[in-house]
């Protein structure tokens, strides 16, 4: 059901469960933001889960070579640091236990409901609450935190004649354990951050390998290693040595990251020349290394961590053509340059729909916009966190996060903060809705905007993931980590319309009405707005 209310008979105000806090998804992002309401106090909440185990991209991502691009200290959840990776770079798998292992030790199942998808939400302004739809009944919320995520919805390539194909078609996303590769003419379309893991596996099992290649990127190498067992004991012995690994890792990857965002001619050399000396190394045909070679700024696309997708390619049984997918057959894939290809195996490796997934279809604010139809592909936020025209709603890891390679841990813990500030302030002042104002969400895309039209993705002469339809990085966070955490580092209730409850305004010429402040606007009887 996308865009609207599934069609049922509606429960009665009183058979409706009612939650102060709905929170939708349970990966990274809706754990954390558990764990923060169940240490702040809150036990009025539920996390709605579609899946039948927490978990979220890793537990959908489970293709061969499904690996964090992130160290596994600074890639965790500091209320759980885990001294027991077995790599530097955690494999996909083990990211997937640890995400179980937190909620299962942190006490948050118990408020979990798995197996419930959520449907539609709509808010109810007489109400003030948000009215929910899921796959196994109905609920009310005052407070909605989606934390479904951007890297939900696969993106499969609009090509003529997909349904024609008669042999295997697979999304990395969507992954089927059961196919076997071995001895088999496989097709790989796409040579982003899942290519570059699934095909050095293909590659080891395939007859014949086919990988299609629009735009090549740049690829550094991975500093992986395997964690010995005395040093995980150390860790173990001594936690506070894994507090020091994050924050290594954090202050190395924040500066560096940002200086290469940021257009930094010498941290840009460096990286480019990294990266052109691993193809030189690594691919010795001077026809293959031009196919592979960018004709754009490092980090204008996710720059891709690999140590064995270029060796891959240069295999005999691997063909690279640098085109796009024209049309699919019976039995084959043509290329955009004509030439055509036999396959008995398609896979995907083309990413997810970042701007419009599914849920934001499926949330519907107080001017009776869907959050997909207020944005229109441009998505407009105030602190990456909330929506103008959407009271009491919050939205982590979603559009204005990103940020290349840094932490999306790092980024949902520090809206969780944010979060967790603002419901204190609503329980402690009585408030019953909080809404951004336009003004406030308009001044902060600007200064953001100008931030944004600064950086190598919008200056770096690549098409990416991370644009909007109208061609800007809407989707990233122009600073560096630290600085987003300072920036969410308390609820800014001045940029914010804050409706009171009866209680809070008592006496007030409106009775038990609720009593709307404007932002920076001093309620009857109360503490200033912006203070």
């Amino acid at each position: 059901m996308v865009g609207g209310p599934v069609v049922r008979e509606r429960k009665t105000p009183e058979e409706t469960t009612r939650v102060r806090v709905a929170v939708v998804g349970a990966g990274f992002s809706g754990l954390s933001v558990a764990h923060a309401l169940r240490e702040a106090g809150e036990r009025d909440f539920v996390v709605l889960e579609r899946a039948g185990r927490v978990g979220g991209v890793w537990r959908e991502n489970v293709y061969p070579g499904v690996a964090c691009d992130v160290p596994s200290h600074l890639y965790s959840l500091s209320f759980a640091p885990n001294p027991d990776w077995a790599r530097s770079f955690s494999e996909g798998e083990e990211i997937q236990r640890y995400l179980e292992w937190v909620a299962r030790t942190r006490g948050l199942l118990s408020w979990i409901r798995f197996g419930e998808e959520l449907l539609y939400a709509g808010w109810n302004d007489a109400e003030e609450r948000w009215e929910i739809e899921t796959t196994t009944g109905e609920l009310a919320a005052n407070v909605l935190v989606l934390c479904a995520g951007p890297l939900t919805e696969p993106i499969y390539p609009s090509v003529k004649g997909l349904e024609s194909f008669r042999g295997a078609t697979l999304h990395t996303s969507r992954w089927n354990r059961e196919h076997d590769f071995t001895g088999q003419r496989v097709a790989v379309v796409g040579t982003g951050a899942s290519a570059v893991q699934v095909v050095p596996e293909l590659q080891r099992v395939a007859k014949k390998l086919t990988v299609f290649q629009r735009t090549p990127g740049w690829v550094v190498a991975r500093p992986d290693r395997r964690v010995s067992g005395s040093e995980r004991s150390v860790l173990r012995r001594f936690p506070a040595l894994t507090k020091l690994y994050r924050a290594k890792q954090f202050l190395v990857r924040d500066g560096l990251n940002y200086r290469m965002i940021r257009r930094n001619p010498l941290v840009r050399r460096l990286f480019q020349k990294a990266s052109r000396d691993l193809l030189e190394e690594q691919i010795k045909d001077l026809e293959l290394r031009r196919k592979l070679t960018p004709n754009y700024e490092i980090g204008c696309k996710r720059v891709l961590i690999s140590s064995d997708f270029y060796p891959a390619l240069a295999s005999e049984n691997v063909e690279l053509v640098a085109s796009a997918v024209r049309e699919i057959r019976e039995g084959s894939l043509v290329a955009a340059d004509g030439t055509e290809h036999p396959a008995d195996a398609i896979v995907f490796a083309t990413g997810f729909d970042t701007t419009s997934p599914t849920v934001y279809k499926r949330v519907r604010g107080r001017e009776g916009l869907t959050l997909d139809q207020a944005w229109s592909g441009e998505p407009r936020f105030h602190r990456a966190t909330a929506i103008s025209g959407f009271p009491n709603l919050f939205n982590v890891c979603g559009p204005g996060t990103g940020s290349g390679h840094g932490s999306m841990v790092f980024k949902a813990e520090s809206q969780t903060a944010y979060i967790t500030d603002a419901l204190r302030l609503m329980r402690k002042q009585n408030i019953s809705t909080v809404e951004v104002s336009r003004e406030a969400q308009d001044r902060y895309m600007r200064r953001v905007g100008e931030d944004l039209d600064r950086t190598v993705w919008a200056r770096g002469g690549c098409d990416s993931w991370y644009l909007d339809t109208a061609g800007r990085p809407s989707l990233m966070w122009p600073r560096t980590m630290w600085g987003f955490r300072r920036m969410l580092s308390r609820f800014d209730r001045e940029n914010y319309i804050l409706r009171y409850a009866p209680a809070h305004s008592k006496g007030s010429p409106d009775g038990d009405k609720p009593q709307t402040v404007p932002a920076g606007v001093a309620p009857t009887g109360g503490e200033e707005a912006h203070r």
